[in-house]
């Protein structure tokens, strides 16, 4: 059944002026899908009334499920004004802070890798190989938490064959079910669970007493997916039992560092390079660590961080170069966009950001409508159709863009751009709100799918045709993960969004319609988060895309839900960079390992 629309109260846009009469066509299309109307006789008028008499006002029912921006860039058809006189159109002040960094990533590190060490890299990583074929014959218990060890030091990618030789060889050791393996790592299926609980079906008080058992039940139950009722328990009972260990101050270290962490940060969301950096100093400080092993990771993390530093380096003294990749403009010619290069560290990422803050906090009908166009057309000489400061970015877009596709052609693998661009120009599109699913179109309208399918172009060969297809089509995975992005950034970022005129969140939307509190709503929708988590754990685990999807195609997707987890962990990271970004970049870029 579908929602009542909300009582028609009045919300100010900041649109005024020469678009308000395409904003009102589009404000009528959309309340004539809502209310069943067909010419929309009803509503016409007093839409009318108050857009003549009160600018750009409208009804904030209309506006209850779709951004501003989706509105406005829905018509098909530009009023008759000059770019001139867009320029003076008064436009809303997002007031984002500015770069946090300064120049610190401008120059190249000063600790350079040498010879030596990358061949005593490579000497370790035989060792960790020879080390795991010898563990092939020790007991299973042992044998997991080699593989976990591993894991969680961020280097099993160096030996991802001997690890995928001693789970299957694990998986026959153990009871006869269809499915053992979980996230890479060997679980028991769900229905073996039941041998913790007692008679009277609650989990038993005996496991309180085993902290690091505990922690590892703690740790499954985050891989649960719909209808796991018991996993559901498990977490409950883990997260209260945990927490009271902690309090009572009873756990020792390094134990109570990994407890105090999981409860803020469960292994399954966390950053795989940032929790290989948190988890390498803990296991260090564990007298049972097993030294060569400790090496190999510290060696392996500072190569890492050495390599990213150098990339960023390389991108920061573009960034303010007009000759490379000509953005110099964000202080100057762009400064209602977020300046957050080192958050972003991919060039694509930074295009999409200028997009999302040009359409969402900036750009007027007319112009988004000639930024759609241009898209469309994919071509340098529509340029001159533009605004000023949509040029600076529309080049260095496509420039971009013809950098991917020159190195895909050297590689035979041209196609890839293709699909980028074309999921590119079809998220451009794709602004035209249903009114009848606010998610489902805040999903499209994030441009988040095409981050995904962007992420892709310089993976290996087992990325074909069929797989950017497959992820262009909005599966269940990419989905999920968009509502985790949608949803979070929502939360955490919908009272600022409000303090500068933003239209309804997700959160206002919820309050409205079921009519209950903003703390009601935030923890509703954070339910909602929690459903697809368990969706994309399904699409992971159980799914026939975990078949015939390569496994790297899905932890990409997986990563990229991560760092949504990471940014929105306390607020909105990325808009407000505070100490939880801050303090991450820094421990993945900056401090020594």
């Amino acid at each position: 059944m579908d929602a009542p629309v909300p009582p028609a109260t009045e919300v100010e846009s900041h649109d005024r002026g020469a678009g308000d009469d395409a904003l009102s066509q589009a404000i009528l299309r959309v309340l004539e899908s809502v209310t069943g109307a067909s010419t929309g006789n009803e509503i016409r008028g007093s839409i009318s009334e108050r857009l003549r008499a009160n600018g750009a006002k409208i009804f904030k029912g209309a506006l209850c499920l779709t951004p501003i921006h989706l509105l406005r860039s829905s018509s098909s058809k530009l009023p008759s004004s000059t770019l001139g006189s867009m320029s003076n159109q008064k436009r809303p002040s997002a007031n984002f802070h500015p770069n946090i960094w300064g120049d610190i990533f401008l120059s190249s590190p000063t600790t350079k890798v040498d010879p030596k060490t990358k061949l005593q890299h490579e000497g370790l990583k035989e060792e960790v190989r020879r080390m795991i074929k010898v563990a092939m014959d020790d007991e299973l218990l042992y044998k997991l938490r080699l593989i976990d060890t591993i894991k969680r030091l961020g280097v099993s990618y160096h030996v991802e064959r001997e690890i995928e030789e001693m789970t299957k060889l694990s998986r026959l050791l153990l009871f006869n079910f269809d499915c053992l393996e979980r996230m890479d790592l060997v679980f028991l299926p769900v229905e073996w669970f039941n041998k913790l609980k007692d008679d009277e079906g609650n989990f038993n008080m005996s496991l309180t007493s085993d902290v690091k058992g505990l922690l590892e039940l703690y740790e499954a139950s985050h891989l649960r997916v719909h209808g796991e009722d018991i996993l559901e328990e498990a977490l409950g009972f883990t997260t209260t039992h945990l927490g009271l260990a902690k309090a009572a101050g009873t756990i020792e270290y390094p134990l109570s560092a990994l407890v105090s962490h999981a409860l803020y940060q469960p292994i399954l969301r966390g950053l795989p390079r940032l929790e290989a950096r948190r988890f390498i100093s803990i296991y260090r400080d564990d007298v049972s660590h097993n030294k060569m092993l400790l090496k190999f990771a510290e060696l392996d993390f500072l190569l890492l961080q050495t390599s990213h530093r150098e990339q960023l380096s390389k991108i920061s003294r573009q960034y303010i170069t007009p000759s490379t990749f000509n953005i110099d403009y964000l202080p100057t010619k762009l400064p209602f966009v977020r300046d957050r290069l080192v958050e972003n560290i991919c060039k694509n990422i930074v295009m999409a950001s200028i997009m999302d803050d040009t359409y969402d906090a900036y750009g007027t009908l007319e112009e988004l409508q000639l930024l759609k166009n241009a898209i469309q057309r994919w071509d340098v000489d529509y340029i001159d159709q533009l605004p000023e400061y949509m040029k600076s970015f529309y080049k260095p877009l496509l420039d971009f863009y013809g950098e991917e596709e020159e190195a895909m052609i050297k590689q035979g693998k041209s196609y890839r751009v293709k699909y980028a661009k074309d999921v590119a120009k079809w998220c451009n599109e794709n602004y035209v709100p249903t009114m009848k699913e606010y998610m489902r179109n805040a999903v499209v309208s994030a441009g988040y799918i095409m981050l995904i399918v962007t992420s892709f172009v310089g993976m290996g060969d087992f990325v074909t045709p069929e797989i950017f297809n497959w992820a262009s089509n909005n599966p269940k995975i990419i989905y999920a993960s968009s509502i985790i992005a949608r949803l979070l950034n929502d939360v955490t970022s919908h009272k600022f969004e409000q303090e500068r005129g933003h239209c309804a969140s997700g959160v206002e939307c919820y309050m409205r319609e079921h009519a209950i509190s903003e703390e009601e709503a935030c923890r509703e929708l954070m339910k909602q988060v929690e459903n697809a988590w368990k969706d994309i754990n399904q699409e992971l685990i159980f799914s026939e895309i975990s078949k015939v999807i390569p496994r790297p195609v899905l932890t990409r997707i997986l990563n990229l839900t991560r760092v949504l987890d990471f940014i929105y962990k306390n607020g909105d990271g990325y808009t407000h960079v505070g100490k939880n970004t801050k303090d991450g970049i820094t421990s993945l870029l900056i401090d020594p390992i």
